[in-house]
């Protein structure tokens, strides 16, 4: 009876059916991050059309998921991130529905006809997804049932049949969409709560590095720091080397210039491009004068010193984003100490300069110029440090 279980036409020991089961998810795991995530989702690469059927063909066998739908769900995520239409964010669900339920809302979401038609442009419409992928979606996961089960054993074959089915499941809709707005480390500073979870993106194919994904979506390659890994950039560059991939974009590189004493037009494209590099170095400013001036007030004034602790999570945030009734609170503490309050508002009128759209590039710069001028007259060591980088954008 054990035989008939466990013998399949190969037979291997426990560590090996562990194996076979981590490279049959890995593979599950390039495909929705090289074919889904960075291919159809965000055009950031071509993939030669055997390649990008591969992996359409493989992912319909162990997951069961429809292109389209997975397309429109992750655009409209970026669309409407951290907001009540954000199919799934933590800060809406809660970080522990996301993690273990965030399936739910995927599938959930995958019955919205709107969100569909809208956000799923330019995702396969041929005969095979018409009449196989899409129309018999469960049928590849029986078919890799049955295929695992004739060569592993019926017991092994249907374990590792229910790790593939999990799989992405547990670590794309649970860890990335739910841990990937929660925790971990910031390298940008994104209109959003996105994370790094780790900076070797190794077991879920580079995903890992979710806050540099979102700062620029559009971009093949997610690490963009020394020490950080991603390891579908590797696999990319591999099928690049064999014409079988073509690289669109990628994240710019943060480049310094000489010090120039009058901006021009260059500095300004820098600072546009690289914005979400400059907030994340003003944070670090923010962070430096916050610990200067509570280490005064604490001194001074005890009382005030806890009342800027409170709300310290709000210092390098965009402030229409505080609740109103916590702004009236932050806004009074901030009357305590007149540097911090200065890097606060002067952040906001930094923004300002790329986000408003309706101004010429002469008035843009004319702002950014004058932006510098007032930092660099502010006394505040921070701010002036912050301004001499600020002109070396190249």
């Amino acid at each position: 009876m054990s035989e008939f279980l466990f013998d399949g036409m190969i037979s291997l020991p426990w560590w090996g059916y562990v194996v076979v089961a981590l490279a049959l998810t890995h593979m599950t795991i390039a495909a929705v991050t090289i074919y889904l995530h960075r291919h159809q989702a965000h055009r950031a690469l071509d993939l030669h059309p055997a390649v990008a059927h591969f992996f359409r063909w493989w992912l319909w066998m162990t997951t069961g998921m429809v292109t389209r739908e997975w397309v429109a769900i992750h655009r409209k995520h970026h669309a409407f991130v951290e907001t009540a239409d954000d199919p799934h964010s933590p800060q809406i669900y809660g970080i522990w529905r996301l993690v273990f339920g965030g399936v739910f809302l995927y599938v959930r979401e995958s019955h919205n006809k709107e969100t569909i038609e809208r956000y799923s442009h330019g995702t396969p419409d041929d005969w095979v997804e018409r009449n196989v992928y899409s129309r018999w979606a469960v049928m590849g996961l029986v078919l890799m049932g049955l295929f695992n089960v004739c060569v592993f054993g019926i017991v092994p074959g249907l374990l590792i049949l229910t790790v593939q089915i999990a799989w992405i499941p547990f670590w794309a809709a649970g860890i990335i969409n739910g841990v990937g707005h929660f925790w971990g480390y910031r390298t940008f500073a994104s209109e959003d709560t996105s994370t790094n979870i780790v900076p070797w993106g190794i077991l879920i194919g580079g995903e890992e590095l979710h806050n540099n994904h979102h700062a620029y979506a559009t971009s093949a390659r997610l690490s963009n720091r020394w020490y950080e890994f991603d390891i579908g950039w590797c696999y990319i560059l591999a099928l690049q080397a064999f014409g079988l991939a073509r690289v669109k974009k990628v994240a710019p590189r943060v480049r310094l210039g000489q010090h120039k004493a009058v901006l021009d037009f260059d500095t300004l494209q820098a600072v546009i491009t690289h914005r979400y590099d400059l907030l994340a170095r003003y944070a670090q400013s923010l962070k430096s004068m916050y610990a200067q001036e509570l280490a005064q007030l604490r001194d001074k004034s005890p009382t005030d010193a806890a009342a800027l602790q409170k709300f310290k999570r709000w210092l390098a945030r965009d402030l229409q984003m505080i609740p109103t009734a916590t702004r009236e609170q932050f806004d009074l503490a901030l009357e305590k100490t007149r540097s911090l309050k200065t890097l606060v508002h002067m952040r906001e009128e930094l923004t300002a300069v790329w986000e408003r759209s309706s101004a010429s590039r002469e008035q843009l710069l004319k702002q950014l110029e004058d932006w510098c001028h007032r930092a660099e007259s502010s006394g505040i060591a921070q701010l002036v440090e912050f301004s001499h980088r600020l002109r070396r954008y190249a």
